[in-house]
């Protein structure tokens, strides 16, 4: 597990990305879910961790692709392939990304 950040840090209708390899984008929804995926955009090199937040959707802040935060898949072009979807767990106030394989983890 990767720790995120905590629940105050994380409000809802933002984002934080979590640096590395792969670098983690995690949402916290207006909705109150939390989210995690993979932060660069399947389209061209883009932190979606930038992007727009609305409801489980965030749009690519490049070209405008929306990525389904509960599934990874791209609703619409110029994004074809999904982005990988992660577990986040919460545990005394404290976020975590589940199943990460980090190629910089020790």
């Amino acid at each position: 597990m990767i720790r995120a950040c905590t629940v105050d840090e994380l409000p809802p209708g933002e984002s934080v990305r979590i640096p590395g390899t792969p670098a983690i984008a995690v949402f916290h929804t207006e909705d109150g879910e939390l989210y995690a995926i993979d932060d660069t955009c399947t389209h061209q090199d883009a932190s979606l961790a930038d992007g727009w937040l609305e409801g489980c959707f965030v749009e690519c802040p490049l070209h405008a692709a929306l990525f389904d935060l509960r599934t990874g898949v791209p609703s619409c072009l110029p994004a074809k392939e999904p982005v990988r979807t992660y577990t986040v767990l919460v545990d005394d106030g404290v976020i975590y990304v589940e199943g990460v394989a980090r190629e910089d983890a020790a």
